[in-house]
């Protein structure tokens, strides 16, 4: 029997108004789309092209519910499918920056400068299993990303490769996508689409914890995701999956979800070990836009860990709550502070495992992206009272 959370007196730092719906949406157009390139479509995951010298080949695998890649164009209507996997080899350009996805504008992307796919291969679910065991080996790492809310197949797929290129300790990453339309108005769509993936996600979640490999397992969740990844968990709670649970080290990242629907999915979800790890930032804009549409309900990714309170619910359900707020955003909305984080805890990773792998406990903490450290709230505001 796992044990039940405890309740969450979460506070969040968004502000407390309620703008009419239509002037909510044009802005959340505004920040999802201030300074972005034409996005690729479906067909942009169409191998094409070798790759340059200089340019990372990188490997990835994609499950997704979407239905199988057509000539669809961003924004349009997603049908809703059964599994597919495939196998897919990303070209990075040698010019990479980190953090950063390079696409091109229109049409075939050139190897040269931006990221492309240079094979894919179909695989069933049979082929999928094993191809990807035996790519993780006796002692592999294997991880599973869950995209947010507004992305495409082919953005989803070049994050995945970009982190794996820019991070360092996953031999096997895994796409997750399930079918967002892709479209900034397409929220309402989007929640129902995550609603839809959840068993597929369990279904994945099943294949990779059959898998013999005595290194990590580990579940990432973006935004919209993250929900997806809690539904996920809930679900294979209440099926008495706790082997297969057990077997995964989960985040979530800026995580769009509502508190009192987090803490009924921690009473069944239960205290996770390792302790499940939130990365938060009280200035997320889109999760303040998105609290706004909710009925000005908080979420759970803007999270104030400066609460005193806060801190000891986190060590009684064995949360690892992480505020990212220095870490330099890569769009206006700034929603994307994982990437980032993700690059600098990967740089880290020699010393004591990386800035995570120094607070293997729960509890609430501030990222200080200038040193790469972590540490207590409540320590940073003595010293700061204290001149040091």
């Amino acid at each position: 029997m796992v044990p039940s959370a405890p309740s969450f007196p979460f506070r969040c730092s968004a502000l407390r108004l309620r703008p009419n719906l239509a002037l909510v949406l044009l802005l959340l157009v505004v920040l999802l789309t201030a300074g972005c390139a034409t996005r690729p479509g479906d067909t942009a995951l169409a191998p094409g092209g070798s790759a340059p010298s200089g340019a990372r080949q990188v490997t990835i695998f994609v499950a997704t519910d979407p239905a199988p890649l057509e000539e669809k164009a961003v924004g349009t209507a997603v049908e809703r499918a059964a599994l597919n996997y495939m196998e897919l080899t990303v070209s990075v350009p040698p010019d990479h920056q980190s953090g950063a996805v390079e696409w091109s504008e229109a049409g075939a992307g050139d190897p040269s400068r931006s990221f492309v796919v240079t094979g894919r291969r179909v695989l069933d679910k049979a082929a999928f299993a094993r191809t990807i065991a035996a790519r993780a080996g006796p002692k592999g790492t294997i991880g599973i990303f869950v995209h947010g809310y507004n992305y495409t197949l082919a953005e989803a797929a070049f994050r995945t490769a970009q982190l794996s290129a820019d991070t360092a300790g996953v031999d096997v990453p895994i796409l997750f996508s399930w079918p967002s339309e892709g479209a900034v108005t397409g929220y309402v769509a989007d929640r129902d689409a995550a609603t839809y993936a959840r068993d597929d996600l369990a279904e994945v979640m099943k294949i990779v914890g059959r898998t013999k490999t005595s290194g990590r397992i580990f579940l990432a969740g973006h935004s919209m995701g993250g929900w997806l990844v809690m539904e996920t968990l809930r679900q294979l709670r209440l099926e008495k999956r706790d082997a297969l649970i057990a077997r995964f080290d989960v985040a979530l990242a800026a995580p769009d979800i509502d508190v009192d629907v987090f803490r009924r999915q921690l009473d069944v979800v239960g205290p996770l070990d390792p302790p499940l790890t939130l990365l938060v930032a009280g200035d997320d804009r889109a999760l303040a836009l998105s609290r706004r549409l909710s009925g000005n309900r908080g979420r759970v990714g803007a999270v104030d860990v400066g609460d005193p309170e806060l801190q000891a619910v986190a060590t009684r359900a064995n949360l690892r709550i992480v505020d990212i707020s220095s870490v330099t955003a890569g769009d206006g909305a700034r929603h994307d502070r994982f990437v980032r984080f993700a690059a600098l805890q990967s740089r880290e990773a020699a010393r004591d495992g990386g800035p995570l792998g120094s607070i293997g406990r729960a509890g609430a903490y501030v990222f200080d992206a200038a040193g790469a450290t972590v540490a207590s709230p409540f320590v940073l505001a003595s010293r700061i009272l204290g001149g040091t």
